[in-house]
């Protein structure tokens, strides 16, 4: 997600999967042979990936408050704890998955977290600050040869075919051109068809180097996160409305993904997929909190600013004045646009186990288990 008012953009992700040990082994438990978890992304997914190029602190977030509440230390996670696919590894027996700069020489055995805050499937997103999705698949095609190396051919394929790969990508493509223009500058439909078009054409790479268990995230609300809503309003005069215009370009977006990869379905023998609804619970969350058992949910707690919607968390950006909460798990959101862990820790959970009014076809879990 990736918003603050004077520093628009916060941190978008993708996932390294780590890789551990030799020869192939099993996970103890349920949990089938190799289950590895690769991840693609943006802020969402980045477990710190953004520690290690050459960016602004506008993309990183290896400065505390980030961090505190599970590492007690700040690890370039943007979020007091942990995301998403650190609580998914938990649930299927994993470690920890690396991000791609910390897999060293062997720490690739289960999967590698790629993900790259601020970045999307454009290169042009944020351009030559982030990691852009065409180049995680460039550093995914490194862990594979890394793995064949090591493993051979037959079992490195044993193991990509096996693996689960984890997307979340797409939310800055459409957040980026709004640096500069109050609206958005491009015709909708054929910017989404570009978008849509470069990501389903990463997943058929994947697929070619033997992927085919596939979980996608539909892109979240940020035009109702407090960056966006504070953003709204300097630009445009509102009283911190969400940006609605931005939303439907997000849910346009989401709701053409069901066809998109349906198409690759038919057409790529073997090709599996999920797609979890992101937006819907992101959502559901800002309504109606309390039900969720948080009590904030249009104001970070971690920024300043309205809503602290400013994306000056920590004090290292262009803003160094920042506010705290006394309590993280009251907030759905951390700073100015990403989730707390328990957050995420919620999300997790029906990403895991949900039924498929948040996951469909079927759940993640069954991934891990085929």
């Amino acid at each position: 997600m990736a918003f603050g008012t004077n520093l628009f953009f916060g941190c978008c992700l993708i996932l390294f999967a780590f890789l551990l040990g030799s020869p192939i082994e099993f996970v103890e438990g349920n949990i089938g042979p190799f289950p590895a978890l690769f991840v693609f992304g943006d802020s969402i997914l980045d477990p710190g990936n953004n520690n290690y190029i050459n960016t602004t602190t506008q993309f990183q977030t290896n400065f505390p408050p980030y961090g505190e509440t599970f590492f007690k230390s700040p690890t370039g996670r943007p979020c007091d704890g942990r995301l998403i696919s650190d609580f998914i590894a938990e649930f299927a027996n994993l470690p920890l998955i690396p991000a791609y700069f910390e897999i060293g020489t062997d720490k690739f055995l289960h999967g590698v977290n790629f993900a790259s805050s601020g970045s999307g499937c454009l290169v042009e997103t944020n351009r030559g600050i982030v990691i852009d999705l065409p180049t995680q698949l460039a550093h995914f095609n490194e862990v594979v040869q890394l793995l064949e190396n090591k493993l051979g051919q037959h079992q490195a394929q044993q193991l990509l075919t096996n693996a689960v790969y984890m997307f979340s990508t797409g939310s800055n493509d459409y957040a980026f051109p709004y640096l500069s223009n109050p609206k958005f500058p491009f015709p909708k439909e054929e910017f989404s068809e570009m978008i849509l078009g470069n990501f389903t054409a990463i997943l058929q790479e994947i697929y070619n180097k033997g992927g085919r268990k596939f979980t996608i995230f539909t892109l979240p609300p940020e035009g109702c996160s407090p960056g966006g809503r504070a953003f709204n309003e300097q630009a445009n005069g509102t009283s911190g409305d969400c940006m609605q215009e931005l939303n439907g370009l997000l849910q346009m977006h989401s709701s053409a993904l069901p066809q998109k990869l349906n198409q690759l379905q038919q057409n790529l023998t073997g090709f599996n997929y999920t797609l979890f609804d992101l937006f819907k619970l992101f959502t559901e969350r800002i309504d109606n909190p309390s039900k969720y058992g948080f009590k904030v949910s249009i104001e970070a707690c971690c920024g300043t600013g309205q809503f602290r919607g400013i994306n000056s968390c920590g004090g290292k950006r262009q803003v160094k004045e920042y506010e705290l909460c006394p309590n993280v798990t009251d907030h759905v959101f951390f700073d100015a646009s990403h989730p707390t862990e328990e957050a995420n820790r919620q999300f997790a959970e029906l990403l895991w186990n949900g039924t498929t009014d948040v996951i469909a076809p079927q759940n993640l879990k069954s991934f891990f288990i085929m």
